[in-house]
């Protein structure tokens, strides 16, 4: 790139998030390249001072005890607090800067850095992870009321951000329609789309693939829908259809999808795996990805199932639908019906000649669409060119 990129998060360094993923696998390509990447994330503001730290434990650590009584005040906690300490980082970090880039992986970072940046010649570009709203992400989570006062300042800041940025990264179509809908103001903004990646693992093509194992990963909230995982496994083994599911992730569900497991009789098949660092190469130990959410922009999940040639098997909601092809790497089978889905699994891992072929269409629409020497070149360049500043 012309000038520096900065990656601005509100996120810590580490996590397991999507936009966690996506900071990682742009970052690793670019040090690749030889043209790394500063992040900045609040935690940048106290490094190598304690006294800083000091005061980031009180500040960010009084949302523990705000998120069990208040959720609508752990909401406004959290965001307030977090941009006002990155907007103190990325002022310190910009201010070593002429021309460069601020790629901020959500509404509240891209104000941070609207407010710190020295001027124009310094461009913030939006990524657009979130679904519709980041208030509809956190209605979803039961922490704020869906139209109340917390649900329109979170949109508020979005649109007020929308109107001020130089530019927009939509990680599907879905999503930028989707936030369309309810902000036209949208379509003022250089925008683009360009679909999460990842970088492409060591393939082996003598991998042995356990028979009957699924896996699916990612949090354990309501949204996510893991509870219609196991519904599906029960239907499938009354119709003689046994199939272990791992499910990697941790969350709120946790204790009611151990409780779900007993009361379908799948405590033997359903394993709670938690968080593992490792996933990525446990992959080719199954023979199929199953995806149940009600609604993501596009999943990075997937698209590392697919990276080690699993076929899929997903409910066509968000932009899942761009991510793959029924029947050609999976299939899509319906949200609300636990017996047709089981149809869909049954068709699926009955026939190991159609596993292997989806699994192998799986893995070169990877290479053709989601790798990140393929897909980040093409977001590198919007960064640079694309968002024209104002």
């Amino acid at each position: 790139m012309s000038g520096p990129l900065v990656i601005a998060t509100i996120a810590r360094e580490r996590g397991i998030t999507g936009v966690h993923t996506h900071v990682r696998q742009l970052r690793s390509h670019l040090a690749r390249t030889g043209d790394p990447a500063d992040l900045v994330t609040p935690h940048s503001w106290a490094a190598g001072s304690p006294a800083r730290t000091l005061v980031l434990a009180p500040l960010f650590g009084a949302r523990v005890l705000l998120e069990r009584v208040w959720g609508p005040g752990n909401v406004w906690w959290y965001r307030t607090s977090h941009e006002l300490v990155l907007r103190r980082a990325l002022r310190r970090r910009l201010a070593q800067e002429e021309a460069c880039t601020v790629y901020a992986q959500c509404p509240v970072s891209a104000r941070a850095a609207l407010a710190a940046r020295k001027g124009p010649h310094q461009r913030v570009v939006l990524a657009v992870h979130f679904r519709i709203s980041q208030a509809d992400e956190w209605a979803d989570k039961g922490q704020i009321r869906p139209g109340g006062r917390v649900f329109r300042w979170i949109r508020a800041t979005e649109r007020d951000v929308f109107q001020r940025v130089d530019g927009a990264v939509f990680v599907s179509s879905w999503g930028r329609n989707a936030l369309r809908e309810w902000m036209p103001e949208v379509d003022r903004v250089p925008s683009t789309v360009v679909h999460n990646f990842v970088s492409a693992p060591p393939h082996d093509s003598n991998a042995v693939r356990d028979r009957g194992r699924l896996v699916s990963v990612g949090n354990l909230e309501a949204v996510k829908n893991h509870r219609y995982l196991l519904h599906v496994l029960a239907q499938a083994k009354q119709k003689g259809y046994a199939y272990t599911l791992d499910i990697f992730g941790e969350g709120v569900e946790r204790s009611r999808l151990q409780a779900l497991a007993e009361d379908l009789g799948l405590a033997e098949e359903v394993r709670l795996l938690g968080f593992r660092p490792d996933v990525g190469d446990r992959l080719p130990e199954y023979e199929a990805y199953v995806h149940a959410s009600y609604s993501e922009s596009l999943p990075l999940a997937i698209i590392e199932a697919m990276a080690t040639g699993l076929p899929v098997v997903a409910v066509e909601a968000g932009g899942v639908g761009e991510l793959f092809d029924d029947p050609e790497e999976g299939r899509f089978w319906p949200m609300d019906d636990p017996e047709e889905a089981a149809r869909v699994l049954i068709g699926l891992m009955e026939s190991p000649d159609e596993l292997q072929r989806a699994g192998a269409a799986a893995r070169e629409r990877f290479a053709r669409d989601y790798d990140a020497a393929v897909v980040a070149p093409r977001l590198l360049d919007f960064l640079e060119a694309g968002a024209t500043a104002r």
